[in-house]
């Protein structure tokens, strides 16, 4: 394994730089310290709905985000007759476990096929090779809108499957806590190979992005709750494929190198962080996610400040001054208003 990952002098530079820049973004973004306000809620929902939109698109679905949404919104598993409907279904089912549970899902034989198995309830046409590794030779195909379909490369022989995927699961789970290569590397080498033995009959690339975003939050990337690095990739599906076949075509002989593909996921991991930026400031700057009263507080802070509770209870009579007090707090935790002072003298001001 390790003679894939050799990287030339200006690989090297490249791949230190978007490490740094995502583990710079790492300890910003666990320091901002928000983990229960509505805003995180509601970038959790667009960032759900996006992953779930564009891994079913990148295997084939024609359904949009909007679409998905609205099947989501009404959930019902006897209703889902259309096969994209039941892999919308699927892909919704695990990535809501693994962004729950992800602490107490280790990378284990039996919690991927378990993981596997729950992608594919839906469809009982699946049912016959759900949790199960694959018995008959499978391709990896990339699928266009429109029907049309292009192999990329063949996969790991059946009868090879189980020895590859222990192989690698054993080598990520090593690296992972020995920490001799860095997580992001050992990830993104995991993914690979698992799409390279692609281990079941079906769903084979729905679970590789699932299981890539179980390690990433396994591993401290806690900014995957609400980032989605399914849509970067959908948004370079040809690169996608290009990369892979990069690899892939030395593959079982001492030329096969990955340093292309782990280019290619960094840059992804990359720009999925500059979407949440910029979805997170547009959001903040909206207030979009206050209450109507809420935001009638820090209208009135903002055109008469500076500005004590007992201000606020004389323009909102209809309010309570307990209401008005709870909602001052969930501003301060906010980082909205600055506070000055304490007791009857704390006055508060609008926070740009």
């Amino acid at each position: 394994m390790d003679s894939k990952l050799q990287l030339d002098f200006k690989s090297t530079q490249y791949v230190i730089k978007e490490i740094a820049y995502i583990d710079s973004f790492k300890g910003k973004w666990t320091g901002l310290e928000i983990k229960e306000s509505k805003l995180l809620k509601e970038l959790k929902q667009i960032a759900t709905i996006a992953s779930i939109g564009s891994s079913t698109r990148i295997e084939g679905s024609t359904l949009t985000n909007e679409e998905v949404e609205k099947l989501l919104s009404n959930l019902s598993m006897s209703q889902l007759k259309e096969r994209d409907e039941q892999e919308v279904f699927g892909y919704y089912e695990v990535l809501e476990l693994i962004l729950e549970s992800y602490s107490e899902i280790g990378l284990t034989k039996n919690n991927i096929h378990h993981l596997h198995k729950i992608l594919l309830k839906a469809s009982s046409k699946d049912e016959y090779h759900r949790g199960n590794y694959k018995r008959v030779t499978n391709k990896v195909v990339a699928k266009y809108p429109g029907g049309s379909e292009r192999v990329i490369f063949n996969t790991t022989d059946p009868s090879k499957v189980d020895l590859e995927m222990d192989a690698i699961i054993e080598w990520t789970n090593k690296n992972l806590e020995s920490k001799e290569y860095h997580p992001l590397i050992v990830i993104s080498t995991f993914t690979y190979e698992f799409l390279s033995i692609h281990p079941y009959q079906d769903g084979n690339g729905r679970l590789s992005r699932l299981l890539t975003t179980l390690l990433l939050l396994r591993n401290g990337y806690d900014f995957m709750n609400y980032a989605s690095m399914e849509t970067e990739i959908e948004k370079r599906k040809k690169e996608y494929y290009g990369v892979l076949m990069d690899g892939q075509k030395d593959r079982y002989t001492n030329k096969e190198n990955i340093s292309n593909w782990i280019i290619y996921f960094l840059k992804m991991l990359h720009e999925a962080i500059d979407i949440l930026e910029s979805r997170f400031a547009d959001i903040k700057n909206s207030k979009s996610y206050l209450s109507h009263r809420q935001a009638k507080i820090m209208e009135f802070i903002k055109n008469n400040e500076p500005v004590k509770i007992s201000d606020i209870s004389k323009h909102m009579i209809e309010e309570s001054i307990h209401t008005i007090r709870k909602d001052i707090v969930y501003l301060k935790n906010e980082n909205l208003l600055r506070q000055v002072g304490k007791g009857r003298s704390t006055i508060y001001y609008y926070k740009e």
